[in-house]
């Protein structure tokens, strides 16, 4: 089992590819590497692709007290490092995705560009009275799901977290058996990361010092928070697209692999997919959403 010595703390990766150039996926919350694994034999011929677990997710080891983003940021940056990647390509989903903005803007010289998929900084829209209902509805929403993880409901939690945060109701019955056992066996790292004030976070200040290009991404059918919170990024940042996944909810690299591997692979060639309308044609598809894509855009508009 490949597993690093990061910051004093053993962390499961795994490394594969052809391709000459790094290329780092981090995951979001409740998951592991493992939910990119649709994606990376899409990726695989063109770069040298890593997935790694966060520190307490599945396979990589958990510390006791209190989590911080700033240590998911250093792992990130000390990962590259001992792998010798050199400036990589890092594609962050939701959490992850506020993790790879952070590494960009503290440690611009491990990374040649940023896709970040809905980056879960909620805490930007603090002052943002048009979306302030939907912040009061995902509170609630994520209050309940804490309050099940505290009473010991780990398994509640993690369908009420999928139903009425990430997805959307119905999604769980969507799930395979190992994907739910995965939600269930990570509910801690999700308390731990409630717990931490900086998680939901960013510094406008900060991204907008981040010199390397990137792009964020969003899907048409996802919960309609994470689109405020991108543009909000994207006017942050000075070299900055943003770009809809149509037919996508919040984890496009699992429900529509092909299309979100394309944005990727487009990006790293240039121009970025937000100012090339080519690409939004190419990966719109004349297909019936799934259930699992309808019941998160179900959601997204209650």
């Amino acid at each position: 089992m490949p597993l690093a010595v990061i910051n004093g703390v053993p962390l499961y990766f795994e490394q594969t590819g052809r391709g000459r150039r790094p290329l780092v996926l981090v995951h979001g919350s409740w998951v592991s590497g493992a939910s990119w694994a649709p994606i990376v034999p899409r990726l695989a011929a063109t770069f040298d692709v890593v997935t790694y677990d966060r520190r307490g997710h599945s396979r990589s080891t958990a510390v006791a007290g209190q989590g911080s983003v700033h240590e998911d940021v250093g792992d990130l940056a000390a990962l590259i490092e001992s792998l010798v990647l050199g400036p990589a390509l890092i594609v962050g989903n939701s959490f992850g995705a506020s993790i790879a903005l952070r590494l960009a803007a503290t440690r611009p010289d491990l990374v040649a560009g940023i896709v970040a998929h809905e980056p879960s900084a909620f805490a930007l829209l603090a002052e943002d009275r048009s979306s302030a209902r939907l912040r009061d509805v995902a509170a609630r929403a994520i209050a309940a799901v804490v309050n099940r993880i505290r009473h010991g409901d780990a398994e509640g939690a993690a369908r009420l977290f999928t139903e009425t945060v990430a997805l959307g109701p119905g999604a769980w019955q969507q799930l395979s058996d190992a994907d739910r056992r995965i939600l269930i066996d990570n509910a801690m790292t999700f308390l731990d990361e409630y717990s931490d004030p900086d998680a939901l976070d960013l510094d406008v200040d900060a991204l907008a010092r981040i010199s390397r290009p990137c792009l964020l991404t969003t899907g048409d059918c996802s919960p309609p928070l994470f689109a405020p919170v991108a543009r909000t990024i994207v006017a942050a940042i000075p070299d900055a697209n943003m770009h809809v996944c149509e037919g996508s909810g919040h984890i496009p690299h699992a429900t529509d692999p092909e299309s979100f591997a394309a944005v990727v692979a487009q990006f790293a060639s240039g121009p970025t997919p937000g100012a090339d309308s080519r690409l939004r044609t190419s990966i719109r598809r004349n297909r019936t959403p799934s259930h699992f894509e309808r019941t998160s855009s179900s959601s997204a508009r209650a």
